[in-house]
């Protein structure tokens, strides 16, 4: 594989976080309150980066499991295909997030971080310990698996404590 696509393979799943991020960030300069702003946040985070991101992997996993396998450097297995469920119901608890109410968005970013914590630790794991260095195993995977709970978790709980703030008068 030569460097370039090595970058690109690497780099692509950074799309599901830079993308809801910009449209967030472009969207939210109208917002006229931090409550309506970080709402904005919320629901551009959890369909762009939980639920499109999820479903793009599920997709990915299902329509085309060998490049997958060989972008994370495993051999094609049944996992694979668990795998693709596993995020699709992700994407489903992304698109839900979008309407749901802070309690409910930590507890979905919670439950995907279960997931997606794990899976950063896998990834971890095989990069040292087997010396897998796959784009799909050491790049931007390891910032997703990472910041997309994540940051639905902190979101929902500045929005839950803005919430809970009395009205300044």
């Amino acid at each position: 594989m030569d460097n370039l696509s090595f970058v690109a393979q690497s780099a692509f799943p950074l799309v599901w976080i830079v993308v809801p991020a910009i449209g967030a960030y472009v969207r939210g300069r109208r917002a006229t309150s931090t409550e309506e702003r970080l709402e904005i946040w919320q629901r551009w985070w959890a369909i762009g980066a939980f639920g499109i991101g999820s479903l793009w992997m599920t997709v990915a996993f299902l329509a085309v499991p060998d490049v997958m396998a060989t972008a994370i450097g495993f051999p094609r297995t049944p996992f694979l295909f668990e795998i693709a469920f596993a995020n699709l119901g992700l994407a489903i608890m992304g698109f839900r997030a979008a309407s749901a109410s802070a309690r409910e968005r930590i507890t979905i970013g919670l439950g995907g971080g279960m997931f997606l914590w794990g899976a950063l630790a896998g990834h971890i794991y095989q990069w040292f310990a087997g010396g897998d260095h796959a784009p799909g195993n050491t790049g931007g995977v390891l910032i997703t698996d990472l910041l997309i709970p994540a940051v639905m978790i902190v979101l929902a709980v500045r929005s839950q404590r803005l919430a809970t703030q009395p009205a300044v008068r």
